[in-house]
């Protein structure tokens, strides 16, 4: 059994506040670890450790830290087999999904390699002779990232990576229900070249973790912090960052829609609601939350949809299955809430509730009574001021309603008030535009499911799901930057903007005869 402890300028962190187990969700008496939990003060020092040497780490120059990139690739991809499997075991990822993740760190370290030569910024003319102006690209500086487990590896990349590859340090607060995943993944950046300070890791519950980036904000040091996790704990830390004249970069929850219309190919659109539904048990921030197919196909979908969860392989997430168990305690403590939403006017379609040997599941792969495995559940007639319709579940669990007209449907998906991944199976490309111009979310996709992202496009939300920002490809480097402008003057003497301006002389009431 490991022991996890906070990482500080390369040395562990002893006297934890308390000790917590990681357990494994599809066996929860296998435990994979002890984690000590810091204080608010351990994560000031690790601030202050970033701080110091963030001035060093930004001296290097943009094309070796992205060799040190590079290195992280290439022991991610040597590891990876390896790191999928503590994933695996200690979140309940079925294992293909989890070599899937391992896999997206190794693109966002291409990615960010070449981005080391192309940190460019951009010569502009000047409206002065003798006079040239410049833009440059600069780390912000000390960067807090605060990540949540159900990816508890792939998410982290897509902060640490461009934060570091930009010049900044990075004090990273993992779950503490994947720490021991975030352990071999500090382990394998560590391995790579990056130097001490530069990346640290503190594990502390919620509001220790508040604390600690409350009083490093007011300290000065922290100058960024980047956050993934639920709509209500990121409203609070952008309300801090706020105080302190910062912009957070949030990536928060979702109730994502999926349109099927009526020249849908049903088929397909069965394939993806059942990955984007109950992939990963439906706890991911892009899952499907809500199902608004057209009146006129709706019997039709809901028949084979049904047969395709019903059929559906779950359990062991070391074996072929579609999800295995929920995260963690909490997590199924949450989505026994989301099936108290479930009313009278609903039709409940299969078997809700916890599996086990009074409430079975056929084909059920290994032992459900060790693990916190739950029922894939289908509700339809779901209303839009329902609970069920407006809020995020984050568990295995899909609504259904239905349209009649394209306008009606996009209302539908943008009524619950988040905005961050969204779906329409169609066969018509006008219905398809339309949908993408109007649905609120940050991320559309055509014939495919509400989840997947791919390392070189924008990813994040808007509304509920977050405020704008993007992380992924070159858009999360306006996240980890700060635009710097300069002006050359060469002249020999004072020019003053749009004071010492020349006038190019016309004749502007002239006509032609």
């Amino acid at each position: 059994m490991t022991s996890i402890l906070s990482v500080v300028a390369g040395q562990r962190i002893g006297d934890p506040v308390r000790t917590v187990p990681s357990t494994n969700p599809a066996n929860t008496a296998d435990v994979l670890g002890t984690i000590g939990l810091a204080r608010p003060d351990d994560f000031v020092r690790a601030a202050r450790a970033a701080k110091a040497a963030q001035a060093g780490w930004a001296a290097l120059p943009a094309p070796q830290r992205g060799q040190v990139i590079a290195n992280v690739g290439r022991l991610m991809t040597a590891n990876k087999d390896r790191l999928a499997a503590i994933v695996t075991r200690e979140i309940g990822k079925p294992l293909a999904e989890a070599l899937g993740e391992v896999q997206e760190i190794i693109d966002t370290c291409d990615f960010f390699i070449g981005e080391g030569r192309r940190l460019y910024g951009q010569t502009v003319p000047s409206e002065m002779p003798d006079k040239q102006l410049f833009t440059f690209r600069r780390p912000v500086g000390a960067v807090a990232v605060i990540s949540a487990g159900n990816f508890p590896v792939a998410v982290p990349s897509w902060y640490i990576v461009p934060a570091l590859l930009c010049g900044n340090t990075v004090v990273w607060k993992p779950a503490e229900y994947s720490a021991v995943c975030s352990d071999a993944f500090y382990e394998i950046f560590a391995h790579a070249g990056v130097p001490d300070g530069v990346l640290n890791v503190v594990y502390a519950d919620g509001p220790d973790t508040f604390a600690g980036l409350e009083q490093s904000l007011i300290a000065g040091l922290i100058d960024k912090v980047g956050f993934t996790g639920s709509s209500e704990v990121g409203t609070r830390i952008g309300e801090l960052c706020g105080r302190h004249l910062q912009t957070a970069c949030l990536e928060l929850g979702g109730k994502n829609p999926m349109v099927i219309t009526e020249d849908a190919d049903l088929d397909l659109a069965v394939e993806g609601a059942l990955f984007s539904g109950f992939g990963t048990a439906g706890q991911r921030c892009t899952s499907l939350g809500t199902v608004i197919v057209h009146e006129s196909v709706h019997d039709e979908f809901v028949r084979r949809f049904s047969a395709a969860v019903a059929s559906a392989a779950m359990g062991d997430p070391t074996q072929d299955v579609l999800f295995g168990p929920l995260l963690d305690e909490k997590f199924a403590a949450g989505f026994e809430k989301s099936l108290g939403w479930i009313a009278a006017h609903h039709q409940v379609i299969g078997t809700t509730g916890r599996v086990g040997a009074d409430n079975p599941r056929a084909g059920f792969v290994g032992s459900p009574e060790a693990g916190l495995f739950y029922h894939p559940v289908v509700v339809d007639g779901v209303q839009p001021d329902d609970e069920l319709f407006l809020n995020e579940t984050f568990g295995p669990i899909v609504g259904i309603t239905t349209y009649r007209t394209l306008d009606e449907a996009i209302a539908l998906g943008n009524k619950p008030g988040y905005g961050l991944s969204s779906s329409i199976y169609t066969t018509d490309p006008n219905k398809a535009f339309r949908f993408a111009q109007g649905i609120s979310a940050g991320m559309v996709s055509v014939n495919n499911s509400t989840s997947g992202a791919e390392a070189h496009l924008p990813f994040g939300g808007n509304g509920k799901s977050g405020n704008g920002s993007r992380q992924s490809g070159i858009w999360v480097l306006d996240q980890f930057t700060r635009w710097q402008s300069m002006n050359w003057d060469y002249s020999g003497k004072l020019q003053k903007a749009q004071m010492d301006t020349e006038t190019v002389e016309a004749d502007l009431a002239f006509r032609l005869a």
